[in-house]
């Protein structure tokens, strides 16, 4: 999946970027709002977040002379305007979805995440599988094997994070991130304490190991 970052302050672009790289996507960076419809009128992407208040062009007029020429790509409008009528208007203009400054980086992805989804029509599944162990996220109930497994939140949180990127190396960052939806130090152990706690209840009473770690770089859950 390709995204086009439309931000002029480079820690929030760099923080952002970083984060959408780590999640799978392909992401392209504009500083002003000229560069980005240059950009998003000569390169297809899955997704735009685009900031409101940049040099050279607004955003909102971006997204607007976007639509004029028929670009549908679905775009996520980055604000620190946090009144109704702001939101509004950035809807009037275009955008699909609206998200005030400061932001928890797991927000901003799923916000993301959903946008895509919409534009490729692809259904949320209601149960999520790996090998043999199955989470419902109806019912929030954990099996494997057919024998059920008591989760406390965080730990659901952290399985579900997994199994929806089984296959993928997810970093420490992007469990804090998705998990706490907040910006731990990452030099802190809750991480490990979490995945341990966790591979305890869905691997140790089982043969085959389902969650891995990959030194140096995270976790990963393999069927």
């Amino acid at each position: 999946m390709r995204a086009l970052l439309v931000e002029d302050d480079e820690t929030i672009a760099e923080f952002v970027a970083r984060g959408l790289g780590e999640a799978g996507f392909a992401v392209d960076r504009a500083a002003d709002g000229e560069a980005g419809l240059d950009a998003a009128l000569h390169q297809s992407y899955d997704v735009a977040v685009v900031d409101v208040m940049l040099p050279k062009r607004d955003g909102l007029a971006v997204i607007d002379e976007l639509r004029r020429r028929g670009i549908t790509t679905p775009v996520l409008i980055l604000s620190a305007r946090r009144s109704v009528d702001d939101r509004v208007r950035g809807l009037q203009a275009g955008g699909d979805d609206y998200l005030t400054k400061p932001f928890a980086f797991a927000e901003l992805l799923a916000r993301v995440q959903a946008l895509v989804r919409r534009a490729t029509r692809t259904p949320e599944p209601t149960t999520l599988t790996v090998a043999d162990l199955v989470l419902d996220l109806l019912s929030r109930r954990v099996t494997r094997g057919g024998a059920s497994i008591e989760l406390r939140p965080r730990e659901f949180a952290l399985l579900e994070y997994l199994m929806r990127n089984a296959g993928t190396v997810v970093s420490k960052t992007m469990i804090l991130s998705r998990v706490w939806e907040y910006s731990f130090d990452p030099q802190t152990n809750v991480v490990d304490v979490l995945v341990s706690r966790l591979r305890e209840k869905i691997d140790r009473p089982f043969e085959k190991k389902l969650l891995h770690t990959v030194r140096g770089v995270g976790y990963v859950l393999r069927g």
